[in-house]
């Protein structure tokens, strides 16, 4: 049985501008990781860092249909989990983003934290991915950082 963690949002913006805040190493910042190494392009890996927590780690960039779909791993090689974004252009001014994730041990004690944990982070993501492409707010991302 494969664990799936699924998370949507519609956004009020076309296709193209929700891909290219993911893509595009200078809009990334406004709204996910404080940065990212590179365009993110098939094939690639790509570093990301989190300022605000002190971590910086890699994701493998597997899969890119432009404003279609981003497929990409990250985490160790023995316990790696794929995120799949996908953007469905509900008309010329409104997307539905979905992030799923699979990869999680069926067997892990602490699965169930982890599911909560990994959802509360898409939602938080995808919400400040909203503010940002909808009003323009680009400080929201730090906004749950823990004193």
């Amino acid at each position: 049985m494969s664990i799936q963690n699924v998370t949507k949002f519609k956004i009020d913006r076309p296709a193209q501008e929700l891909f290219e805040a993911f893509t595009d190493p200078a809009k990334i910042g406004n709204f996910w990781f404080s940065s990212s190494s590179a365009r993110w392009e098939q094939g690639k890996t790509i570093t990301v860092t989190y300022n605000e927590y002190n971590a910086k780690f890699d994701i493998r960039i597997a899969e890119i249909k432009p404003n279609k779909r981003i497929v990409l791993k990250w985490g160790e090689s023995w316990e790696e989990n794929t995120v799949v974004i996908s953007f469905d252009e509900i008309d010329a001014e409104k997307t539905c983003i979905e992030v799923s994730e699979t990869g999680w041990s069926e067997n892990d004690p602490s699965l169930t934290a982890k599911l909560v944990d990994n959802k509360e982070g898409w939602v938080y993501m995808l919400a400040c991915l909203k503010a940002y492409l909808e009003n323009g707010v680009t400080t929201l991302r730090t906004g749950l950082i823990q004193g």
